[in-house]
């Protein structure tokens, strides 16, 4: 009974819809991952296979349940130069090796997985969360042109080319007349199942059933169509049967193990294991936006790096999440971490038993899931919005569009980060402000507001008048925080030049993570900080999350004030006695009085000052 409790706990809370939606991502992914396997000209069956493993290993180990994995094409597209090198490398050994390139692409996807692990154990997936919004919306938006523009290239066929170097490239050859008007009227038919099936019942799947009917109308009309079979024959592939994927060992037979291997698949394992977090992780975050919860950025990292590994020791691709298929598992109910282990287990069934069957798929029916997975998936709120959100906000939002969509992900989303790390910092860099004040004794306050840090040290320093400022100086920090060691040196600096002019300056109500920056930096920084805190604002700018209630219903308290009432009330009452004794011995009298009024001076005077709840 526990047992049962636990596996639907862990693995899923509803086992049809996981299931069903696990078979349809699959559908969905047959195609795609074909597609980039021509691009990364190796065959099919190796990037089903590393689609198989990786989304088998992910979706019981990582830290997403309902992210899909399998062998994208963001991270195909990398390893295109890294085979077609390879093979030219291996031609050059003592003794040639076909196929070199392919055996070099195992090596970089192991290296890549072990990179990925690396980073999940560092637990470097948390620094996800400082990608700012309209970096995500540039990125969901790019993503989805480059599916869209991935499915329009499937409105063609290939014709394999030798070039005169002896290479083979396949090229596109776009379809024309009836067959595409059919290809068009099968896409349509199967939007329009997908749009219409939910406003009558969504017990079913809806993209699943468009894929069965279009498929049906293919079959029993007979219909002269592009399918899955005939998309992997054109692209030379022999078809959809394989094997059960087993250990490479031609990879340990014919891989160099040297520092010259190491060097040439180390950038395309670094770049591929970047982009291979960077999309699982933001596709993780959109899970998390679609289904209020919280995925474990860390864990998804390391299950993606051992999937890959195995991927790589197996003969298999590398691969990542993908936010296409996960929007389709989403769509169509699938929430468990067993929508995208039945994903894995359809593949290799289709691989292994049912080929001839899903081989009949129209790519129509494919294309037509695609198409309506890219209008859910873009962002078309980014429109909406354009006008409302900040100037740089919106700049950065259609560059990460424009970067994905013509170069990388990876360098879309690094050029994103930057871009907004480059706003922030001079929006803050221009907030610091300085208030100044001259107390009754001459001295001159400097009140800072606003963070110090190397972009605001500039107008910081600008702020200060040295040749006119009088005898006595204090700069208040109440309302700031030192944060970098630009703003250490600036405010070394500073002191230095007033002491120069033989003026005092010190500095009050640094936080202690400030004064602790300063007094590691010099020893100078203990004679000029004041320790004291006369300002109950401090208080209340150290710890905001002490103070529960609204600021109203504090009142400013001294410090000790419980000891004041019993001493004022015992000062009060020996007055009484005091009276008395000027009556009979004014000597005795004189010197009670004294202390009496000395110890109330000492308990009167202004003291610390903290923030309490008004009784």
């Amino acid at each position: 009974m526990h047992a049962g409790q636990a596996f639907r706990t862990y693995f899923t809370q509803n086992p049809k819809n996981d299931i069903l939606a696990g078979i349809t991502v699959s559908l969905a992914m047959v195609p795609e991952v074909v597609a980039f396997a021509f691009v990364a000209q190796i065959d099919p069956l190796v990037a089903l296979s590393g689609a198989f493993i990786v989304g088998l290993i992910a979706g019981i180990f990582g830290g997403r349940p309902g992210l899909v994995t399998g062998a994208a094409g963001a991270v195909a597209v990398i390893f295109v130069n890294l085979i077609s090198e390879g093979h030219s490398k291996g031609l050059l050994f003592d003794t040639p090796v076909d196929n070199m390139g392919y055996f070099y692409l195992l090596a970089a996807v192991i290296l890549m997985g072990l990179i990925q692990m690396g980073a999940g154990v560092l637990k470097l997936g948390r620094f996800v969360r400082l990608i700012p919004h309209s970096v995500m919306m540039g990125f969901v938006n790019g993503l989805a042109i480059v599916i869209f523009l991935a499915q329009v290239r499937m409105f063609s066929h290939k014709e394999l080319e030798i070039g005169a170097d002896g290479l083979k490239k396949y090229i596109n050859v776009p379809m024309q007349g009836s067959e595409l008007y059919t290809m068009l009227g099968l896409v349509g038919l199967t939007m329009a199942i997908i749009w219409l099936l939910p406003k009558l019942t969504t017990k079913i799947p809806a993209a699943l059933t468009a894929i069965l009917i279009t498929t049906g109308v293919v079959v029993f009309s007979g219909l002269d169509v592009s399918t899955v079979g005939s998309y992997i024959i054109e692209g030379g592939g022999e078809g959809l049967k394989g094997e059960f994927p087993t250990p490479n060992m031609g990879l340990w037979q014919n891989l160099p193990f040297n520092f010259d291997t190491l060097k040439f698949i180390l950038p395309y394992a670094f770049l591929a294991a970047s982009v291979g977090l960077i999309e699982s992780l933001l596709t993780m975050n959109l899970v998390d936006e679609l289904t209020d919860t919280r995925g474990d950025g860390n864990r998804e990292c390391v299950a993606q790096g051992a999937g890959n590994i195995l991927s790589g020791l197996f003969g298999g691709t590398g691969g990542c999440g993908m936010i296409g298929q996960t929007v389709i598992n989403l769509n169509a109910g699938g929430r468990g971490r067993l929508s995208g282990i039945m994903m894995a287990l359809s593949l290799l069934t289709f691989i292994l038993f049912t080929d001839k069957y899903i081989e009949q798929v129209p790519i129509a029916a494919l294309i037509g899931v695609m198409f309506m997975m890219v209008l859910q998936t873009f962002a078309w709120s980014s429109f909406r919005i354009m006008r409302k959100i900040p100037v740089p906000d919106a700049v950065v939002l259609v560059t990460v569009s424009a970067v994905t969509v013509i170069f990388d992900l990876a360098i879309a989303v690094f050029i994103g980060v930057i871009l907004s790390a480059l706003v922030f910092a001079w929006k803050n860099a221009i907030m610091i402000r300085a208030r100044k004040r001259i107390k009754e004794d001459g001295t001159k306050i400097y009140e800072i507001w606003g963070p110090l840090f190397f972009g605001s040290i500039q107008n910081f320093n600008e702020k200060f008048d040295i040749n006119e400022d009088p005898q006595n100086i204090e700069i208040d920090f109440v309302e700031s925080r030192v944060s970098d060691h630009s703003a250490i040196e600036a405010i070394f600096n500073l002191v230095n030049k007033y002491e120069a002019e033989g003026k005092s300056i010190k500095l009050k109500h640094l936080n202690e993570d400030s004064k602790t920056l300063l007094y590691k930096a010099h020893p100078k920084f203990k004679d000029v900080i004041i320790e004291t805190v006369d300002d109950p604002r401090y208080y209340l700018a150290e710890d905001p999350e002490k103070f529960t209630k609204p600021l109203s219903e504090y009142r400013l308290k001294k410090k000790h004030d419980s000891l004041q009432s019993r001493f004022c009330f015992e000062f009060n009452y020996s007055l009484s006695f005091v009276f008395f004794l000027i009556l009979t011995s004014p000597s005795l009298s004189v010197l009670i009085f004294t202390f009496l009024s000395s110890v109330s001076i000492f308990i009167l005077s202004p003291s610390l000052f903290t923030l309490t709840s008004a009784p």
